[in-house]
């Protein structure tokens, strides 16, 4: 096992600062591997305890019988030199450092000193001041945030604790699954680029988003090339903080990283092909098309919808963001007048009517979706009393795993406007693989990132 494999896929566990007491981030840890379903072996280190939840505990880390993947430090700061030691003598690969107290309250030379150690006994170190790291496939959850995590195929890597943690928790709540959470902290060693590298070669990931403050003084090349090798392989989505002066002043304090000149960020993610995100929730928004939808082959995109005014809202923000919505040829046209009524509108956005209901829907969408000149189809819906939003989402899923088992293999993004149903609708369709949205402009952004990434793809395989 290599020292990255074993940050995300660890054989075996040592808690350093394991603990009785439940308020404690050692025994948080404790708690969350347990309850994720991690299968390796699990060794918490507390030199005052015989046992915690059900466990042997050892006095240090000499003590544990065996080797060690990955050792949890959660003790003081001071004695975490003498940890690395100790996890060189079991062989192990990674160190979480969960501690603070280093570089960002202005202990560099402590920090310093912890990496050049772990380097020369052949050990990588993650963090540290970070809330530790998750990969669902694996059943690990070692860290101090929420214990349940929905499985998924987006990966986060994460600077900020506070952040990190909280988003764990509201993914779950909005059914928005993740397949890696990765706290970098100070990145005193490992950072963005090399876990990066290591997801591009994950099959159970996808799509991995970022959450930058700041990269370290005289890295920014190696960022460069080595996200760029990531682009080729998965899209990745990055929101960047600290775009403002004091924004940038209140990065730099906050994990001893270098905030910069926010043009140079924007730079460096145009070279390497890291889209930008303005803000977390349109990351995530991205993110979940590149997650369960084909890229589009393609900038030709039909919008089908029940409202005029939602078609309208959903062009503008088409034309600002770059989408080249087709005339439908006539063959087209002549399929969409099937599926309304005359008064229906078979121009692009395709209006159907507020007399559609999951038929017509169906009908449209296939004809869209199986048409040679369409790279991609947006479908809108307002509430009415004529078709139930779920009912309409399962004719959606319906019609689309149709078109895709017949060897269709183009984007789908639906946006839903309206009441509690609607919102439950958004779910049900989430969670079988299309994405959906309550407002028709994050659609028609989300399909605007795949298709700025395809091109840009195309465009970096070719040169």
């Amino acid at each position: 096992m290599t020292v990255l494999e074993a940050l995300l896929r660890p054989r075996s566990i040592a808690i350093v600062g394991a603990s009785r007491r439940p308020n404690k981030v050692g025994n948080i840890i404790l708690r969350n591997l347990l309850a994720s379903g991690y299968r390796g072996k699990i060794y918490p280190v507390n030199p005052a305890a015989p046992e915690i939840l059900g466990f042997k505990a050892y006095p240090s880390l000499r003590k544990v019988p065996g080797e060690v993947d990955m050792v949890v430090v959660a003790i003081p700061a001071e004695h975490v030199l003498q940890v690395v030691d100790e996890a060189a003598e079991k062989n192990a690969k990674v160190l979480v450092v969960i501690s603070s107290g280093f570089s960002e309250v202005g202990r560099r030379d402590l920090e310093e000193k912890l990496v050049r150690r772990a380097r020369e006994k052949g050990m990588r170190v993650l963090g540290p001041n970070i809330f530790g790291v998750v990969y669902t496939p694996w059943g690990l959850n070692a860290t101090f945030g929420p214990s349940m995590i929905l499985r998924g195929r987006i990966a986060l890597i994460t600077q900020s604790g506070a952040l990190g943690v909280a988003l764990m928790g509201w993914t779950s709540s909005i059914g928005v699954g993740l397949s890696a959470v990765v706290s970098v902290g100070n990145m005193a060693d490992l950072g963005f680029d090399e876990i990066s590298e290591v997801l591009a070669e994950d099959p159970e990931t996808r799509v991995i988003t970022l959450y930058i403050e700041g990269i370290k003084p005289g890295t920014g090349k190696r960022f460069i090339e080595k996200m760029r090798r990531v682009s080729l392989r998965k899209p990745v989505v990055a929101f960047k903080s600290g775009r403002t002066s004091r924004g940038s002043a209140a990065a730099s304090s906050h994990t001893g990283s270098l905030a910069g000149s926010d043009s140079v960020y924007q730079a460096a993610f145009e070279q390497s092909g890291v889209l930008r995100a303005m803000t977390l929730e349109e990351m995530f928004d991205w993110a979940r098309a590149f997650a369960e939808q084909p890229l589009p082959r393609g900038n030709r995109i039909v919008i089908i919808t029940n409202g005029g005014g939602v078609g309208v809202i959903a062009t503008d923000a088409a034309e600002e963001q770059g989408l080249r919505l087709i005339d439908p040829p006539e063959d087209l046209v002549r399929e969409f007048r099937r599926h309304m009524p005359w008064f229906g509108s078979a121009k692009n956005p395709v209006d159907l009517t507020g007399m559609a209901a999951g038929p017509e829907y169906s009908g449209a969408v296939e004809a869209a979706l199986k048409h040679p000149d369409v790279d991609g189809v947006i479908v809108l819906y307002c509430e009415t009393g004529l078709v139930h939003p779920r009912d309409l989402a399962g004719a959606l899923i319906e019609t689309y795993r149709k078109v895709r088992d017949e060897g269709v293999e183009k984007p789908m993004l639906v946006s839903m406007i309206g009441g509690d149903e609607t919102n439950k609708a958004l779910i049900h369709l989430d969670r079988r693989g299309i994405p959906a949205y309550p407002m028709p402009e994050r659609a028609v952004s989300a399909m605007a990132a795949m298709i700025r990434y395809k091109n840009w793809l195309d465009k970096a395989l070719h040169s």
